[in-house]
């Protein structure tokens, strides 16, 4: 019985470690600095964030492009940056079609309940709940199945 109730205890005490160094996801990490999760595609493979700086990559298996409403985005594999509250700038690896060319967004901006979007010429503001869900590859927010945030199908 002794035996058993050191294992026990042991299994106790090591539980919050492992849940303290547990990395945040990319999209928690997108919302602590105000940010709602759908300016990311789902299926983030991976991430680097210096806290210090600000400065990050966000990296995805491959190309990532897909259509929401009448714009076309592309995604590189991998998206780099500097983050802050509210802001996003320095952005590198997305782009939208605008008529026949694509242009690099290089700054996001969170303004209250608008998110600006900038190409440098030129900036486009959309309400944040357009970003309460993430798209997917491919297909946007039109695929016809509910995915979880990790890229995996969801059996709810």
């Amino acid at each position: 019985m002794g035996l058993l109730t050191l294992l026990i205890l042991i299994s106790f005490t090591t539980l919050p470690l492992v849940a303290a160094n547990s990395k945040p996801s990319v999209y928690e990490v997108l919302q602590s600095y105000d940010f709602p999760v759908g300016i990311l595609p789902r299926g983030v493979t991976s991430y680097e964030l210096n806290e210090d700086t600000g400065e990050f990559s966000v990296h995805l298996n491959n190309t990532c492009s897909f259509s929401i409403e009448s714009y076309n985005l592309k995604y590189k594999s991998t998206i780099t940056g500097v983050i802050s509250k509210d802001r996003l700038n320095k952005l590198k690896g997305v782009s939208v079609k605008v008529l026949l060319f694509w242009l690099n967004i290089v700054e996001v901006i969170r303004d209250g309940d608008d998110l600006e979007f900038s190409v440098g010429i030129a900036s486009a503001d959309f309400h944040v709940n357009n970003f309460e869900e993430c798209p997917q590859c491919g297909c946007g927010f039109d695929c016809g199945g509910t995915d979880d945030l990790d890229g995996s199908i969801s059996s709810s």
